[in-house]
This record gives C-alpha cells, sequence and structure tokens, in this order.
C-alpha cells in the first residue's frame, strides 16, 4: 500500500492521524450530547428543547449546541487539512493537533451552560485554522508556480 501513497510525503500520515484523531473527538461529543438527552429528558427527534417545555432546556442546547459547532466546522477543518497537509504535513498536523485540543475546551465550556465559556481556550481554534488556510494557500500557489 505504501507504493500506492508515494505522491504523497512520508510525513503525510501525520495528518491523517490528526484526522482519525478529530473523528474520535467527534464521536466523543455525540456521546455526552446522548447523555445529555438522558439527564435533561430531551428524546428523538427533537434537535434542541425549548424552555416552555422543558426547565433545563438551556443545560440541554449548549451540549447540542456545542457539537453542532464543532460538526459546521468539520468540513472546513478537514478539507483545509488534507489540502494544506500535502505541502506542509508537519505544519498542518501541529495545527491540527492544537485545534483538536481547542475544540475539545470549546465543548467543555459551552457545555457548561454558560455560552461565553466556550471561548477561554476555544476561541485560539481560529489561530490553527489560519495556519492551515496559508498552508493550504502555499501549497497551492508552489503547485502553480512549480515548473
Amino acid at each position: 500500500m505504501a507504493g500506492d501513497l508515494e505522491f504523497l510525503p512520508r510525513e503525510y500520515g501525520y495528518v491523517m492521524l490528526v484526522l482519525v484523531f478529530y473523528c474520535f473527538i467527534n464521536f466523543w461529543m455525540a456521546f455526552k450530547v446522548g447523555q445529555a438527552r438522558q439527564k435533561y429528558k430531551v428524546f428523538y427527534p427533537t434537535l434542541y428543547a425549548t424552555e416552555a417545555e422543558n426547565k433545563d432546556a438551556k443545560l440541554f442546547n449548549c451540549v447540542q449546541r456545542g457539537h453542532q459547532a464543532s460538526l459546521e466546522f468539520m468540513p472546513v477543518f478537514f478539507i483545509l487539512m488534507v489540502i494544506g497537509g500535502i505541502r506542509h504535513p508537519v505544519i498542518s498536523a501541529a495545527f491540527g493537533v492544537f485545534y483538536c485540543i481547542t475544540r475539545i475546551f470549546f465543548f467543555l465550556g459551552y457545555s457548561t451552560g454558560d455560552p461565553k465559556k466556550r471561548t477561554t481556550v476555544g476561541k485560539f481554534g481560529s489561530i490553527a485554522m489560519l495556519g492551515l488556510i496559508f498552508c493550504s494557500i502555499s501549497g497551492a500557489v508552489r503547485m502553480i508556480m512549480a515548473p
């Protein structure tokens, strides 16, 4: 199989591992939402609870929203990791690990029921995304400019 991927740098394996790591983070967040559904009695197919029907609606909604926000950014994160990692695999993987860590803190902060706590460490995820954008642009420009 290694022969099939010879066009990718060997270090691209780090990028692949970070993407799998994020998948596990996503599974963990989904599990936490499932636990919150049971705890706050918000059953499927209800996506968000209403305060008129559930006194714990805000607590559940914060857990749900923490996961939902992470899902919304997941495709952008994945594509930037894949593209940026082709030319800059180690730097992209480092930005990716940093992003994953900030998403964990984002989710934990949001899950407290106080949405402001999501940004304590979670706000630094934008630095990682910006780094991945630069890695992707750099790789694209180098590919275009190559003889």
